[in-house]
């Protein structure tokens, strides 16, 4: 198998390939904070591709397409730092737990994934060491450093077609236990003009709640995930449009919370 030869006490990322996570914006001052787990597709030369085509390697299983693209505007519009994964989740999923299995997935819908399949405990275990971990420990540290309370806001993108199903659904507003920051996102996103849903094309249901659950409902903060469909992310027009619908809305919410937490 793809992994045997790598030695797991030994780093999986380079020098020159690391870090696994990385903070943009880190001083922002907005009352947000954003993430995309799932903003690069890139494998560790260590994995020798996870023994994937080009095909796979570029595709949406590998990363969220246009979903980097789209957290870095917003970043911008909020004032807020981004966290960041910068390795496949493909390699490790940073939006699952460790116990979970698409953290690893050893398949992502159409795509066997060689170098996942069969993984050892000490291979998964270096796999959380080196890309879960620095991802975890970053993004707490930013929460906890950030001056204001603030909103966690995760950015991802998902595909029209999944498993040959057409998904009509362009915004997904998300939440775990916690559903203040959605329902209040869903009310202002009502004139938007993109279809919204509440809760798809997944759900706390898929185990796609992770982030949200481990660093905000943990802390009682608000918090909502964001799931844009990336045919909209496809080209940089696209992400500005909706970067641009995006925006105003989060800010009126970021307000709107703010006014909230500072009145009770």
């Amino acid at each position: 198998m793809l992994h045997m030869a790598i030695d797991p006490e030994s780093p999986l990322l380079s020098s020159f390939e690391g870090p696994a996570a990385r903070v943009l914006n880190a001083r922002g001052s907005g009352a947000a904070v954003l993430v995309c787990e799932h903003a690069s597709r890139f494998i560790p030369a260590a994995l020798d591709r996870l023994g994937l085509d080009g095909e796979a390697a570029q595709s949406h299983a590998a990363w969220d397409v246009g979903a980097m693209e789209l957290a870095v505007e917003l970043m911008g519009a909020l004032d807020a730092p981004l966290v960041h994964s910068r390795v496949s989740r493909l390699v490790y999923d940073c939006n699952r737990p460790p116990e979970a299995d698409s953290a690893v997935p050893a398949r992502s819908e159409r795509f066997d994934i060689p170098g996942n399949q069969g993984l050892s405990p000490a291979h998964h275990a270096q796999r959380v060491r080196d890309v879960y971990m620095p991802f975890r420990d970053l993004l707490a540290e930013v929460l906890t450093a950030h001056k204001k309370p603030p909103i966690l806001v995760t950015i991802h993108s998902f595909t029209p077609v999944y498993n040959g199903v057409h998904r009509d659904v362009e915004l997904g507003i998300l939440h775990d236990t916690d559903d203040r920051a959605a329902q209040v996102l869903l009310k202002r996103s009502a004139d938007c003009g993109l279809r919204v849903a509440l809760n798809e094309p997944y759900s706390a249901r898929d185990g796609v709640t992770h982030t949200l659950r481990e660093h905000a409902v943990s802390r009682g903060q608000h918090n909502v995930m964001l799931e844009l469909r990336n045919d909209l992310l496809d080209t940089p027009r696209g992400v500005n449009r909706i970067a641009g619908l995006l925006s105003p809305m989060l800010t009126d919410l970021v307000s709107d919370l703010s006014q909230e937490a500072a009145s009770s």
